[in-house]
């Protein structure tokens, strides 16, 4: 956000000494140009010559004139040297963020100013609220204002709980960005009771009225258990609970049938040794490889996909539906689908012994592993095994099974793709995922931490190479004078510098001394990573080295992968779990066909959608595993662990278990002996009078102090530090 990304420049640029005495007469001048077209931005040369003050000095004086209006209010500077005339009173659109607090901010797209709302001037916005803001220059160049009017809610539909009166019930929303009580007259609770979680919808605001009115669309059940915990995490985040009953008829109806029509419009593999590779628990299996040797020691290695297309027709109910979700959503105990269960885990999946349609990337090596020659074709396969990660690893690390000898040189490639993939550029972030085994009652037996091995790298690379190569093949055109083709990338931005000194400050704490200049980033970050690994330390870099990358987004303005080191990336690989990978089953149909013509605005569109929920399904992934940390921890009350200081914030220390990987929090209000501040600068909280340090990656002594399932929050208490002199 602006108010984030700007910094204090006023009085810090060149030139801007001595503009306490600058005369009102160059002031005045500049203002009247900046009147006489009000909508423009100039820079400091463009209105020198505007006011006839154009030398060196003139120009001096200029910029310190502009900063001293930007200084008064008069003057907006939307970017670094861009200055536009600020009209008192303005009436301007954006998206209000509410804090916790209750007072927000509104961003107007174009600007890098961001528009502060004190609490008391919200006039019933809620977060992220499309409105209109009236805006007063503060000094100092800040912006304040109040909201004047709401366009369009962002959401209507809040998931919360219920406090029930003899005569109303109040909904408190579980998200703390929804301040706001929603009133729910007893005619409107529709069988709801007292502190159940239930969906509300919120149908009217009066002018006067404290609280906005709602009524009870559906109950999702008694808090603090599984369905219900699940269901809500699901539903706050924009998530349907269950597929349209015209959806599930439209894909029972679907002709599951492979015709010999179809079947000749394709290659055929159903006589190739074909097999999947998934976890243990996978029910929709959209990959399989395909390996075959050729003359003169060449292979051909074919990466299949499921065609999903072939099945979910354009403007179907189905797609509709696809459109919407845009991706499937993983919780720990449960999996939320993109497409209908028929679909996603019966005719679309690649199960083993049964003939199934793909799109597949087909490749040839040479007997040294160079790719020689690749083409992507429709096909048709038959699985002849249906692999688990632990049976792949298990072969590769000498066990006898089924197609050992093709595993073992599918790993040689792999490893050695890998490899060429880091020495070019690539990042290496193999982070250790935390997984809950279960038992029948679905509740958290043990922890499993998922370290990836052979066999998930195995996949990896054979995945990314048909992304790769697919998006290569479009975006990349063999003949020069033809224009790319409109395409669906999945793109990741150069890392912010600013973000990058931060992080390289950061970790010198621990001892690593890296710069991360332009050109050897990937380098030293890779470096960075192999050295931390199995130190204490390990998880709290690897997370903030993530955090300092830009976030993976789909798109159709290609600017490569900068995490991956690739030119050209798309997503082809998950169709059965990802809208974007539809979309480029359908684009690459289309271009086989000799079809160019593609509305690029509309398919931009539906790539920030794509991108959006992503990351609303990371979220709800995220909030479900902290809910199991909670249910796995209960009953530990009292007892001791040692934690590592995963973060820090200004009310409290966030710590992850050496033992379990669960993350809780120390309130720092809770510390005996001290009253302890956080110091953002440094990284650490520090105790005002002892002037005690507590570092980020430092290992502490702690008890548990509460197992909060409602609110999915461990509690934790500082007992001592577990690393002394």
């Amino acid at each position: 956000m602006g108010r984030k990304r700007r910094n204090e420049r006023i009085g810090k640029r060149k030139g801007s000494k001595g503009s306490k005495g600058q005369p009102n007469s160059i002031k005045k001048l500049i203002l009247d140009a900046f009147h006489e077209h009000p909508k423009r931005i100039f820079n400091y040369k463009q209105v020198a010559r505007r006011i006839s003050l154009n030398t060196s000095r003139g120009k001096e004086q200029v910029q310190n004139a502009l900063f001293k209006l930007v200084e008064e209010g008069a003057l907006l500077e939307n970017d670094p040297g861009q200055f536009q005339l600020l009209v008192v009173s303005k009436i301007l659109v954006g998206k209000i963020d509410i804090t916790q607090k209750g007072s927000g901010y509104v961003i107007v797209e174009g600007m890098d100013n961001d528009i502060y709302i004190p609490s008391s001037e919200t006039n019933r916005a809620l977060n992220g609220d499309t409105v209109e803001v009236k805006v007063t220059p503060e000094k100092k160049g800040k912006l304040k204002g109040r909201v004047t009017n709401v366009l369009e809610r962002k959401k209507t539909e809040f998931v919360g709980s219920l406090d029930v009166n003899e005569k109303f019930a109040f909904f408190s929303a579980s998200d703390n960005k929804m301040n706001q009580d929603i009133f729910i007259p007893k005619k409107k609770l529709n069988n709801a009771t007292h502190r159940q979680k239930v969906i509300v919808k919120l149908t009217d605001w009066p002018v006067g009225a404290n609280s906005p009115f709602g009524e009870v669309i559906e109950i999702l059940g008694n808090p603090g258990e599984n369905d219900t915990e699940m269901n809500s995490i699901l539903a706050d985040y924009g998530f349907p609970l269950s597929f349209p009953e015209r959806v599930e008829e439209d894909a029972a109806k679907i002709d599951t049938r492979i015709s010999n029509e179809e079947v000749a419009k394709r290659e055929d593999f159903r006589k190739v040794s074909t097999f999947t590779i998934d976890p243990h628990d996978a029910k929709d299996f959209d990959d399989a490889l395909s390996i075959q040797e050729l003359e003169n020691g060449k292979l051909e290695i074919g990466v299949h996909i499921a065609d999903v297309t072939h099945y979910v027709q354009p403007k179907s109910m189905i797609e509709k539906e696809a459109v919407s979700r845009a991706t499937s959503v993983y919780l720990v105990d449960r999996v939320v689908p993109m497409l209908p269960e028929v679909l996603s885990n019966g005719v679309c999946s690649l199960r083993p012994n049964e003939d199934k349609l793909c799109y597949s990337c087909i490749f040839t090596f040479d007997k040294n592993h160079n790719i020689i020659n690749h083409r992507i074709t429709r096909a048709i396969i038959h699985s002849d095994r249906r692999f688990t990660y632990e049976d792949v690893q298990e072969i590769l690390e000498g066990k006898s099974g089924d197609f050992e000898k093709e595993l073992h040189t599918l790993n040689t490639i792999a490893k050695e793709k890998r490899a060429m993939r880091l020495k070019e550029g690539s990042i290496a972030f193999d982070k250790v995922e935390v997984r809950f085994n279960l038992d029948e009652e679905k509740k958290p037996s043990g922890v499993l931490l998922k370290v990836q091995k052979d066999a998930h790298k195995l996949i990896e690379e054979f995945m990314l190479l048909a992304n790769k190569t697919v998006a290569s093949d479009i975006g990349n055109p063999k003949n020069k004078n033809q224009k790319p083709r409109t395409f669906v990338y999945r793109v990741h931005d150069t890392p912010d510098p600013d973000k990058l000194k931060t992080f390289s400050h950061f970790i010198k704490r621990f001892g690593y001394d890296y710069s991360f200049g332009e050109g050897d980033i990937a380098k030293n970050l890779n470096e960075l990573l192999q050295e931390v690994q199995g130190k204490g330390e390990e998880n709290t870099i690897e997370n903030l080295a993530i955090r300092t990358m830009a976030k993976a987004v789909y798109t159709t303005e290609n600017i490569g992968h900068y995490g991956l080191g690739f030119s050209h990336y798309s997503h082809f690989t998950s169709p059965i779990r990802r809208y974007p990978d539809m979309m480029v089953h359908r684009l690459l149909t289309q271009y086989l066909a000799g079809q160019n013509q593609v509305d690029q605005e509309w398919l931009e569109g539906l790539c920030k959608h794509s991108s959006e929920m992503e990351q609303l399904a990371t979220n709800a992934e995220r909030e479900s595993t902290k809910y199991f940390q909670v249910l796995f921890m209960q009953g530990t009350e009292g007892q001791e662990f040692t934690g590592i200081v995963s973060g820090m914030s200004e009310w409290g220390i966030y710590i992850e278990l050496e033992e379990n990987k669960c993350e809780g929090m120390i309130r720092l209000r809770d510390i005996a002996g001290d009253y302890f501040t956080y110091d953002e600068d440094n990284y650490q909280v520090v105790g005002n009078n002892t002037k005690t340090k507590i570092n980020l990656g430092q290992r502490l002594l702690i008890k548990v102090k509460e197992a909060d399932l409602v609110r999915k929050r461990l509690d934790f208490e500082l007992i001592d530090f577990a690393d002394k002199d």
